[in-house]
């Protein structure tokens, strides 16, 4: 995709945290902007930064594990603003932290059903569109660094993170050759809400009967009363425009992987060295190669290849 000028945007979770910040980047560089949120307060509140700056953006009320419902919703926006042309799946929860034997039924299904189902009912809804119109398109969905390698204490999130990649890396396989990129995001620590708002958008049906209250949302000032008062990472993590903009130019470039964090790269070579170490030291079966290679991208997989590093992003603060 050469510019996203007057392409439309379809962001989800795109109300707050990482997904306004991607969605007001796109704004600026000249999308109409669907932002699609569980939760309406958010929406109502984001809102008036775009029609304050002029930028064609409108809300969407939208449960992304409801398929139904995101059809509905894909009309809308259609009917809005024409064909869509930019999918971020970027809706997200966090539940289930500790160890994983301690992760109930219900984190599971509340995990599961948001950070996996979520994203593919975003696929199976939008993609055949951005087939079907033929039009420059892309989808972009939210992994995370937890996505690439094992975090203790997180591994229920892992798990999804983990699928959300290997969703994606399948995804850009099958749309080679199409009108439709496909890039997979690995946002480190950026300044989001993630936990506050996933509190929100749990089913009654899906909390645990002995789970603790949900923390309070926090204030305007970006702060929560005792005893959910935490360190102020503001000035250390990453801002959401910043993040935003990232995105924006992976994709620009068409890149499969948009990673937002240098401080990452260490340990993912380690991991990575650690995979190719652990293969067995034996002869190469150039028969059973022959064998497995006739299945497709089993054994070998070209969407790889095109991988190439970003230099520093052309960013300047969105006001």
């Amino acid at each position: 995709m050469e510019n996203v000028q007057g392409k439309v945007a379809f962001v989800t979770g795109g109300a707050s945290g990482i997904g306004l910040g991607i969605s007001k980047a796109l704004a600026k560089h000249g999308a109409k902007l669907a932002i699609a949120d569980a939760r309406q307060s958010a929406i109502d509140e984001a809102l008036p930064w775009f029609k304050e700056r002029g930028y064609p953006a409108v809300g969407v009320l939208l449960n992304v594990t409801d398929r139904d419902a995101y059809a509905v919703a894909a009309d809308e926006v259609e009917k809005a603003f024409g064909n869509i042309h930019i999918l971020v799946n970027n809706a997200g929860v966090a539940a289930g932290g500790g160890p994983i034997w301690e992760a109930t039924v219900k984190d599971w299904e509340f995990m599961v059903q948001v950070n996996i189902i979520g994203v593919s009912n975003g696929v199976s809804t939008l993609v055949p569109r951005m087939l079907a119109h033929g039009e420059p398109s892309h989808v972009v969905s939210t992994s995370s660094t937890g996505g690439l390698f094992g975090v203790n204490g997180s591994a229920l999130y892992c798990a999804c993170k983990f699928a959300v990649s290997g969703l994606m890396e399948t995804l850009a396989g099958e749309l080679e050759g199409t009108n439709v990129g496909v890039s997979v995001l690995y946002p480190g620590p950026t300044n989001s809400n993630l936990g506050f708002s996933s509190s929100q958008v749990r089913p009654a049906e899906l909390q645990n009967a002995s789970a603790p209250p949900p923390p309070p949302t926090p204030s305007s000032d970006g702060t929560v009363p005792a005893p959910y008062v935490m360190r102020d990472y503001t000035k250390i993590f990453m801002n959401p425009e910043e993040l935003g903009e990232r995105v924006v130019r992976g994709i620009l470039r068409g890149d499969l992987f948009i990673h937002t964090h240098p401080e990452f790269k260490a340990g993912l070579q380690l991991r990575s060295d650690a995979i190719v170490r652990a293969i067995p030291d034996e002869p190469y079966n150039e028969e059973r190669a022959k064998v497995v290679a006739s299945f497709g991208t089993l054994i070998y997989n070209p969407v790889y290849e095109g991988v190439t590093t970003p230099g520093l992003p052309d960013w300047e603060p969105i006001v």
